[in-house]
């Protein structure tokens, strides 16, 4: 099939208005434009000048001057800024994409179309299984991330070098390919070649390898979609499992990629059968936690808490499950815990401690410092949503408060919690 035929056909599924194609100027992403031009796409090219070499500005006029005899609207820009301090390469590349983000929303497009080929996915394969992967890993770089696409990943170089030598197009041949200082050059002249000649055709069986796992992994992102809860994840593979943990970790706003091999097998850890409110922190300043059977990212900081407002008024008998009925005469006050508090639930037996509480209504150790308290003096008289203290429950035949607070902690276990009216309150 030619490559254009091929480029078109992974562009055809749910794209219907403009592609934006990552041009930096080199053979694969030159091809690629010209590829869908040929095929009609409504195209409009990006290029990112990285200013790293000298030339680059030669580079940028090469890839404007192919776009105007291709009647293309370049978006193109020269990096002003510094870069991100630690590895050249991801602090360029974060740029790159950043900047690709801002033409798709410049132009209106659907999709950003990247021109890695059959060979850059072979190579970070390699990567992967040199660094250790699991099953993500093995596939190499998905054909589709979000708007990014990949429509080269059954096109070779060797293809691309003949596409562009028929149509007699020169392209830039950037010499850091050459450079085997770079991980992805060393697997791709070192490592690769040394394979390819010990054992020829390696490089199509390791392609055909990683389509397969494509095929595994998207099976698994399936398989994770939908309602998670703790029981549900302990009955999926493991391969559905984690993914179903990095969807929840991109729904919470994570980066992707974003979670280590580490992190990941600290969360299957807790999904174990065990107490609630432990967690892990994550990177982006998240935290995955576990209440009951449900599970969660929520941020690791908490923002300051606001002292509620308590409502005080008189009440003669009523259901209202967000409500405390304490006995008349008390000053009451707002607070939150400290150490040693202690009450004796109505409905219960012996004082237990506030700690003992929380724990066995799965409260998350995160909210339990932000969890209003309503005092009597000194005393802990109420803890909403849990417990009221018997000792200032109302007694027949007297006055009682209708006690309340705004905001309400409506939340526990992940439903709403309604207290039981008094049976004190029920004789009246």
């Amino acid at each position: 099939m030619r490559i254009e035929a091929i480029a078109n056909a992974r562009l055809a599924s749910g794209v219907r208005n403009r592609v934006v194609v990552a041009v930096s100027g080199g053979p694969d992403s030159t091809a690629l434009l010209i590829a869908l031009h040929e095929s009609g796409h409504d195209l409009v090219a990006a290029h990112y000048d990285h200013a790293l070499r000298e030339g680059s500005d030669a580079v940028a006029r090469q890839v404007a001057a192919l776009c105007e005899r291709l009647g293309v609207r370049l978006i193109a820009e020269r990096r002003s800024e510094p870069l991100a301090k630690g590895s050249l390469q991801a602090a360029a590349r974060a740029l790159r994409y950043a900047f690709l983000d801002r033409a798709r929303a410049e132009s209106g497009a659907d999709v950003v179309a990247l021109a890695h080929t059959a060979d850059d996915l072979v190579e970070g394969v390699v990567l992967h299984l040199l660094r250790g992967c699991g099953l993500a890993g093995f596939r190499g770089m998905p054909a589709q991330r979000g708007h990014y696409v990949r429509p080269f990943l059954n096109v070779w170089k060797s293809d691309v070098r003949e596409f562009l030598k028929v149509r007699r197009v020169v392209p830039h041949e950037d010499p850091a390919n050459l450079d085997t200082r770079f991980a992805r050059v060393h697997a791709r002249l070192q490592i690769l070649q040394a394979l390819e000649r010990d054992r020829p055709g390696i490089k199509t069986r390791f392609h055909a390898a990683a389509l397969a796992a494509a095929g595994w992994q998207e099976a698994a992102e399936q398989a994770a979609s939908g309602p998670l809860s703790r029981k549900r994840l302990r009955s999926m593979q493991e391969p559905a499992a984690v993914e179903a943990l990095k969807l929840l970790y991109t729904g919470a706003g994570g980066a992707t990629p974003g979670l280590s091999r580490t992190h990941l097998e600290a969360m299957l850890r807790m999904v174990a059968p065990g107490r609630g409110g432990r967690g892990v922190d994550l990177p982006g300043g998240l935290r995955f936690r576990i209440v009951g059977d449900h599970m969660e990212v929520v941020a690791s900081q908490r923002p300051a808490v606001r002292l509620p407002h308590l409502e005080v008024r008189g009440c003669p008998g009523c259901d209202d499950g967000q409500a405390a009925h304490l006995r008349a005469g008390l000053q009451l006050r707002v607070g939150f815990r400290r150490p040693g508090l202690r009450l004796r639930p109505a409905g219960g037996r012996g004082s237990r401690k506030l700690q003992d509480i929380f724990v066995d209504a799965r409260v998350p150790r995160e909210e339990r410092d932000g969890w209003p308290l309503v005092f009597a003096g000194e005393k802990l008289a109420w803890v909403p949503g849990l417990a009221v203290d018997a000792d200032l429950a109302p007694i027949p035949g007297q006055k009682v408060l209708h006690v309340a607070i705004a905001p309400m902690p409506a939340r526990l276990g992940h439903k709403v919690v309604r207290l039981e009216t008094p049976k004190a309150l029920e004789e009246i």
